[in-house]
């Protein structure tokens, strides 16, 4: 392909056919729509005719662009630059940014586009679509981003922070926060590396102090515009957790609680499992009491119910002794194995065959009968059929003794998964079958006795 963004302003030469291209008004080079743009019917005004042929142009681009034609679509892109000259101005005023997102795509994925390519496109959508500019800025920031150019998106997010185009409006606003933001990552990132230096540095080195002082420098920098930031309600997940990270590198443990707790519980903010996960490790760190820790796992838990960090929420409550704390671990355990995803996690069934026994042994069993009969008419075939028996006893023999325990306490010993691994003969597994078997004779609710 040819440069793209040269392309587009290319001027038509006399070689070219005149029957195989559109010329526009600017001198435009615009090929390849004749035959298409023949068959739009037209309605014997110009403005007619123009939004018709610039309509049918933009649905050859989407057509092309669903198809990855992305050849096609940027020959297409050619024609589709006379919208700017619409006579209808809020057509023309919207045309930039369609522009934009037409013409960005098709350079990201076309095999011969190049960064500079993409450069010298982006630099003109921004002079052509001023109202657009900090938009195209920021995308095109991450477009650097994506190719490893640290330092040009640093200049380019720098540029565009200091940018102004009449009042600023609040859209402009939200544009200019996301924009320190990158910003702020960016120096993170600076940040991040210098930290890792100086972790390999004696500190009695020369270079010690030296590295200290730039990083001190650029964590002031970066904590400006992160914390600025985060302020703001949404979900700001990657810069929250860069911004923590330095509070806590330079000391500032109180500070860092406080961004988490409110990341975590202001109303402002959507609700965002992170946030809980981001407190939960922090106050982890802190070494925080466990009915702490408890307490935000809680909410955790009502928001994702398979979160991986619902097995140690178990240990937790089991730990707590708390007879309403053990009520909870098991509700917990129901929930984690009610989602495909976690069927084959064997600590999750283990944990549930240990919390089922010493539940019944407690003579809980209502717990157990509460938790079961909400999935009682739905697990048999979801987790214990013959098939996943033999699939599990297969596939992994510890996973199958685990859950073949489990359903011979929740189904008794007539269920055909327990059946068919209570009958296998493995040397490794012959101890703990004959376990098994001892407590689905002892502790399933099937049993009358209990």
């Amino acid at each position: 392909m040819s440069d793209f963004s040269e392309d587009l302003i290319r001027p038509m030469t006399e070689d070219d056919p005149g029957g195989n291209c559109v010329p526009s008004g600017t001198g435009m080079y615009l090929p390849w729509l004749q035959k298409h743009i023949e068959s739009v019917a037209t309605g014997g005004k110009k403005e007619k005719d123009f939004a018709q042929t610039t309509n049918a142009c933009l649905r050859f681009i989407q057509e092309a662009l669903l198809k990855h034609q992305w050849q096609q679509a940027a020959e297409y892109m050619h024609s589709y630059f006379q919208t700017l000259e619409d006579a209808d101005s809020c057509k023309r005023q919207a045309a930039p940014e369609i522009i934009w997102k037409l013409g960005s795509e098709i350079l990201y994925y076309h095999p011969k586009s190049g960064v500079e390519t993409f450069n010298t496109f982006a630099d003109r959508m921004k002079n052509i679509g001023v109202m657009n500019y900090l938009k195209i800025s920021l995308q095109h920031a991450l477009y650097l981003l994506h190719h490893g150019m640290f330092d040009d998106a640093s200049r380019s997010l720098s540029q565009a922070e200091t940018w102004r185009y009449g009042e600023k409006s609040s859209s402009q606003e939200v544009l200019i926060n996301l924009i320190q933001a990158y910003k702020g990552l960016l120096q993170y990132y600076t940040w991040s590396k210098k930290k890792m230096e100086l972790s390999k540095l004696d500190e009695d080195d020369y270079a010690y102090n030296t590295t200290s002082q730039n990083m001190l420098s650029h964590g002031w920098k970066t904590s400006v515009n992160l914390c600025a930031l985060i302020q703001i309600p949404g979900v700001w997940d990657p810069f929250v957790k860069s911004y923590v990270e330095m509070l806590e590198f330079y000391g500032d443990q109180d500070g860092a609680r406080e961004v988490l707790t409110n990341y975590a519980y202001d109303e402002k903010f959507p609700s965002n499992p992170n946030a809980h996960v981001y407190l939960y490790n922090f106050l982890k760190r802190e070494k925080a009491p466990r009915e702490k820790l408890i307490s935000v796992l809680k909410i955790l838990y009502q928001i994702v119910p398979s979160h991986k960090l619902m097995l140690e929420f178990h240990r937790l409550l089991r730990k707590s002794g708390r007879e309403e704390h053990r009520r909870l671990g098991l509700e917990v355990l129901f929930a984690v194995l009610d989602f495909a995803g976690c069927t084959k996690n064997v600590t999750a069934w283990k944990y549930l065959a240990k919390c089922l026994r010493e539940t019944l042994m407690g003579r809980h069993v209502a717990w157990v009968r509460e938790g079961w009969g909400s999935r009682k008419s739905w697990w048999p075939s979801f987790h214990f059929s013959y098939f996943w028996a033999k699939s599990d006893w297969k596939e992994d023999k510890a996973l199958a003794s685990e859950k073949a325990a489990v359903a011979g306490i929740l189904l008794g010993k007539g269920c055909r998964y327990f059946r068919y691994i209570s009958k296998q003969d493995h040397q490794v597994f012959r101890k703990k079958i004959k376990r098994m078997k001892k407590l689905v004779k002892k502790c399933s609710i099937v049993n009358p006795g209990l």
